[in-house]
């Protein structure tokens, strides 16, 4: 396939007015959302954002490549621009981009397009044709200048394999070490192996890749670059060239596979510089001058990325990383805990499928693991696979005791560092012992003292808030119902599952089952309280598309089921990655829900179910009306403080750039 086969003429724009780097997406995606080539511009807009997030896509030169890969895309597109003035696109090296390729992906994008947008991606490299490139005046300038470049490009790649085939059988011939693919054949003490990865896979891996080529050639060392794109990983590293190589690069904006290269000089940086700075890498690379890599699931502290990340976003990326991995429990064993609930209204609580769901999803099962995968996959993103286990326990021993949700936050930021920490003590040992680090001393000494931590000090401090809670909310008695309502209504959202939840529900229980399971005014407190923060969550992410990504809208979806199921978990994930926010939000909403309830004296004689359940209620409309207030309260409270994702990025990249 041509690249001119995807930049369609009527989608080029050869005279951009846009100023600012906002004005000139939207003038690209416009083009596009005008010629039929994607179907939600806003989607679209949205998923360009956030790749802008990842890095900057103005990758210097006056060359800016924003792409997004998503099922808005109805037809694999490259739309061309140029500026006359430029426009500034906070690109690497700072100056503005005058030249535009916005590559837009469908979702199924075929193994062709994906090769053809690389291919697109090689070219941009060349100094000499971007100039041609700007002095072009009409579309169909640009098309003849690509089809005459890729002519030349093919026609050179085939005879660089045909030289490569004729070197490697003389090599062969004189017994020599095979797999030097670019540079100097006789220099056979200089070869290098590199990977390059971007988030999407489209653009800077293959340039980056195209880039140390090029380099390694001029310079007259022997390379070898492994692509981690869209279509997986391409010229996989094998490991006698892994053994072989003087030193390893590693440019890469997302996790490759590096235990592979443990014991080799590495030198770990982002795409950006594969792409900017190929010279500098090769050189060190070669002449081995690069931390030497320890696969003790981290690299050496002088071996992390090159870019600078804050503090806020370091905390947020291990938050992350622990929340993608617990949402797929909170969905699937919410789901069937809402089925059961179902179940359980026209069947009974001994019915075999209400109890199955109820094991499977609930807390012996799914809902089981929601603490230790959070915590467990937190301390994996700080001190990798050996902070897993110490994680997971730390997480267990939180869900198992009044730590709630947020001990096995702590947990997890705790086991974390105590294995970086560990790192620096058993950093002096003898070499001969490094191979016992990984697989007895970290997880023996993590598991010891993440342990101990938990159970001396965060138990007893968790189970003494309990105490204190419980024993306040006793106090309170029904001298004031409406202000009881609101305190347990507000306790559910503070910490959904911790002590708080944990408190304000107890103590519901208590006077429903010591009234003989008859007075339920403080169950219907706790369950429209608890109600609450997984529908806030859905209603934002509906009423405020802007301000969530495409995963966390899906997500949002989900809390609707969650929250009408009074399985207050759901909201969780958006708690743990926006707490001030969310819980501000939600506990408002949630207190409002608690006291209308006690206002009406609604009362629910039964423990759990949520909406299955409210047939049962004296006031069965008002309850639901009393959640609903809430939940739209809290809903407009968190979408009109939350930012949009444009903003969003501003502040992160503003954050940077001070750090």
């Amino acid at each position: 396939m041509k690249i001119t086969d995807l930049m369609i003429k009527q989608t080029m724009i050869m005279d951009l007015k846009a100023t600012t780097k906002e004005a000139a997406i939207d003038e690209l995606i416009a083009s596009l959302s005008a010629n039929g080539r994607i179907n939600d511009p806003v989607l679209f807009k949205q998923m360009i954002l956030k790749r802008e997030e990842e890095s900057s896509t103005g990758i210097g030169g006056g060359i800016a490549m924003p792409h997004a890969k998503t099922k808005a895309v109805n037809e694999a597109t490259v739309v061309f621009a140029k500026s006359a003035g430029g426009v500034e696109f906070e690109s690497l090296d700072e100056e503005p981009a005058y030249l535009f390729f916005m590559i837009a992906a469908p979702e199924g994008a075929a193994n062709t397009h994906l090769r053809t947008l690389a291919a697109l991606s090689r070219l941009l490299i060349d100094a000499e044709f971007i100039d041609k490139l700007k002095n072009t005046k009409t579309p169909d300038e640009v098309t003849a200048l690509f089809d005459a470049k890729q002519e030349e490009q093919e026609a050179a790649k085939k005879a660089e394999e045909e030289k490569a085939k004729r070197e490697e059988e003389a090599k062969a011939k004189a017994e020599q070490p095979a797999g030097m693919i670019v540079g100097n054949p006789s220099n056979l003490e200089a070869f290098v192996v590199a990977v390059t990865a971007c988030p999407t896979g489209i653009a800077h891996t293959f340039m980056a890749e195209d880039a140390l080529k090029k380099k390694a050639k001029e310079l007259g060392i022997n390379i070898r670059v492994e692509t981690n794109g869209s279509e997986g990983a391409k010229n996989v590293l094998t490991s006698d060239e892994i053994r072989r190589a003087s030193g390893v690069i590693v440019a890469a904006d997302k996790q490759v596979e590096m235990a592979r290269f443990d014991g080799k000089p590495l030198l770990q940086r982002p795409v950006s510089d594969g792409i900017r700075k190929p010279e500098e890498l090769i050189r060190k690379a070669a002449a081995g001058d690069a931390p030497i890599y320890r696969n003790e699931g981290k690299a050496a502290s002088d071996a992390a990325p090159a870019g600078k990340t804050s503090v806020g976003s370091k905390i947020y990326k291990d938050l992350m990383n622990g929340i993608s991995h617990m949402l797929p429990f909170v969905v699937g064993g919410g789901i069937l805990l809402a089925i059961s609930f179902l179940f359980e209204q026209v069947a009974s609580v001994d019915n075999p499928i209400v109890k199955l769901l109820q094991t499977i999803g609930g807390g012996d099962g799914a809902f089981h693991f929601l603490i230790p995968i959070l915590a467990g996959f937190i301390a994996m993103s700080i001190g990798d696979r050996p902070a897993l286990m110490p994680g997971m326990v730390g997480g267990f021993m939180a869900a198992s005791s009044n730590a709630g949700f947020l001990g096995g936050l702590a947990a997890g930021f705790l086991a974390g560092y105590i294995v970086i920490g560990l790192r620096k003590v058993f950093a002096g040992l003898p070499k001969t012992l490094d191979g016992l680090k990984p697989i007895l001393l970290y997880p023996v000494f993590g598991l010891l003292v993440t342990g101990a931590i938990m159970f001396y000090l965060f138990d007893p401090v968790f189970s003494w808030i309990n105490e204190g809670l419980i024993s306040g909310l006793n106090n309170l008695g029904t001298g004031n119902a409406v202000l009881l309502g609101l305190i347990l209504g507000g306790m559910m959202a503070i910490d959904m599952g911790g002590p708080f939840n944990k408190a304000a529900y107890t103590f519901a229980i208590g006077v429903f089952t010591s009234s003989g399971n008859t007075n339920g005014l403080m169950m219907a407190a706790v369950m429209a309280g608890g109600m609450v923060p997984p529908l806030a969550i859905a209603l934002a992410t509906t009423l405020f598309k802007n301000k969530f990504t495409e995963d966390e809208r899906k997500s949002g979806l989900t809390n609707y089921v969650l929250g009408l199921s009074f399985i207050t978990e759901g909201a969780i994930p958006f708690a743990a990655a926006d707490p001030m926010r969310v819980l501000t939000s939600c506990i408002l909403g949630s207190a409002i829900a608690g006291g209308l309830t006690q206002f009406w004296q609604i009362n629910i004689p039964a423990p759990h179910g949520g909406i299955f359940v409210a047939a049962l209620a004296n006031h069965a409309l008002l309850f639901l009306l009393s959640v609903a207030v809430g939940a739209v309260v809290s809903a407009l409270v968190f979408g009109l403080w939350k930012k949009p994702i444009e903003a969003k990025q501003v502040e992160v990249r503003a954050e940077r750039s001070i750090v």
